[in-house]
C-alpha cells in the first residue's frame, strides 16, 4: 500500500494538448489495429489453395534415374471450403505404360498444430502424409518417404505456371534434388 501511495504522488498531469493527441492517436490506432486484424484474419487457412482450384495443372519431365515423370492433377474445394480435394493422373504401373488415376489427395488445415496438412493415397495402396509450409504465393510439401525427409515445392511464376522440384531441402538449402519440372494449368 505505502509503495502505491509513492506512485500516485509522482503521477503526470497531461495538458490539454496532449491529452487530445493520446485520445485522437488511440482512435487512429485501434481504427488501424481492427483493420489489421480483420485483413490477416479474414482469410482461411485453405486460402493458399485458391489460385489452383477449379484448373488442371499438368507436368511432365524426368526423374533423376532418368525415369519419366508425368502428372495431370485437378484441385477442389469440398466440405464447405473445408479440405482441398486434389485428384492426380499419372503412371500407374513400373513399366510407365498405363497411364491413369494414380493419387487421391486431402489438404486440410489441423488447428491443434497450426499447420495445413496432407494425405497422398496412391493406386499402389500407399500412403504419403505430411504438413504444408507457405512462403509467400510458394508452397512446399514436407513428408518423410522411407527413411528420407523429401520436399515437393511448388515455387509461383505466375497465375498459370508453377516450378516444381522435388529433393531433400534442409534448413533452407536443397541438398539433393530428384525432379526438376514445371506445372502450367488450363481453366477447367
Amino acid at each position: 500500500m505505502k509503495n502505491m501511495l509513492r506512485l500516485t504522488k509522482f503521477k503526470r498531469k497531461l495538458n490539454p494538448l496532449q491529452t487530445s493527441f493520446i485520445r485522437k492517436n488511440s482512435l487512429l490506432f485501434l481504427v488501424l489495429f481492427g483493420l489489421e486484424f480483420t485483413f490477416c484474419y479474414s482469410q482461411k487457412p485453405l486460402d493458399i489453395f485458391e489460385n489452383f482450384i477449379g484448373k488442371t495443372w499438368s507436368a511432365e519431365g524426368k526423374w533423376g534415374d532418368g525415369s519419366l515423370f508425368k502428372q495431370v492433377s485437378t484441385f477442389s474445394y469440398s466440405l464447405d471450403s473445408t479440405l482441398v480435394i486434389v485428384e492426380s493422373k499419372g503412371f500407374t504401373d513400373q513399366e510407365q505404360t498405363k497411364f491413369g488415376n494414380r493419387n487421391h489427395g486431402i489438404r486440410k488445415w489441423n488447428s491443434e498444430i497450426g499447420f495445413v496438412e496432407f494425405w497422398e493415397f496412391d493406386v499402389f495402396g500407399g500412403l504419403t502424409k505430411g504438413k504444408i509450409f507457405v512462403e509467400d504465393k510458394n508452397l512446399r510439401y514436407e513428408y518423410v518417404y522411407g527413411d528420407t525427409l523429401v520436399s515437393d515445392y511448388w515455387e509461383y511464376v505466375n497465375d498459370n505456371t508453377y516450378n516444381f522440384k522435388v529433393g531433400n531441402y534442409i534448413q533452407g538449402v536443397w541438398e539433393q534434388v530428384y525432379l526438376e519440372t514445371q506445372f502450367n494449368s488450363e481453366q477447367k
